[in-house]
């Protein structure tokens, strides 16, 4: 009742409001993949579990906010961004936390420890995942700008440059994975045939974190095209 009656309020002035403080949830959530990731290559499964449950309870934040927001968001916007399209921002902002909650979930039911040989490269991964989604954030912080100019002028400039640089992260995180994935095809046949299957899920997994991120961006971006 308390998180309704706080959204609603909000509400008086604009629906972006709730959108932003949806995608600052979203990059809370993201962000402890790092440590996570850190906990996991110590293999200290204690620091990995409490990690991995602050990132399902923030996780489960961004949820309860996107249902509120859904709730709250009223049928009739006179406004630049019509009610589908901050539907499908949202809908999207809430996948980026899921995947982020997937894989520590993942990694945690089955204790995985991954290869030493791509140890170094799998926190450089992870951590430019983290950065798509910080650009991601950074540009949905942009939209109540966007809306007060109509969508015109230098506001619509500086959103399109956070766009290419949030595009130019997820190329660094495509990079970055196909170095993973070529490092442990060379190991694979060390491996148990399971546990390389899953590792190359929690690959692809982590990937989707600045995919989803990437996403964001794209959405807004055909916002600026209209």
């Amino acid at each position: 009742m308390a998180v309704s009656n706080y959204m609603s309020g909000i509400f008086g002035n604009s629906p972006v409001k709730p959108m932003q403080m949806h995608m600052e949830k979203v990059h809370e959530c993201v962000s402890l993949l790092v440590p996570f990731f850190e906990a996991v290559l110590a293999e200290d499964w204690k620091k990995v579990e409490k990690t991995q449950q602050k990132i399902s309870a923030l996780e489960n934040e961004a949820d309860v906010l996107k249902k509120e927001l859904r709730l709250n968001l009223p049928k009739g916007l006179f406004m630049q961004v019509s009610r589908r399209d901050l539907l499908e921002i949202l809908t999207i902002q809430d996948s980026v936390a899921n995947k982020a909650k997937d894989v520590a979930g993942l990694i945690l039911g089955r204790k995985m420890v991954l290869p030493k040989q791509i140890a170094n490269d799998y926190l450089k991964f992870v951590q430019r995942c983290v950065d798509a989604s910080a650009q991601a954030k950074v540009t949905i912080d942009e939209l109540d700008e966007l809306v007060e100019t109509g969508f015109r002028g230098t506001e619509v400039k500086l959103v399109q440059k956070m766009i290419k640089t949030l595009d130019k992260i997820e190329a660094d995180t495509d990079k970055i994975q196909r170095k993973i994935r070529l490092k442990l095809f060379e190991i694979e046949n060390d491996m148990p045939p399971l546990e390389a299957m899953f590792m190359y899920k929690v690959i692809e997994a982590t990937g989707d974190v600045a995919d989803q991120s990437q996403r964001v961006g794209s959405r807004l971006q055909l916002l600026l095209a209209r």
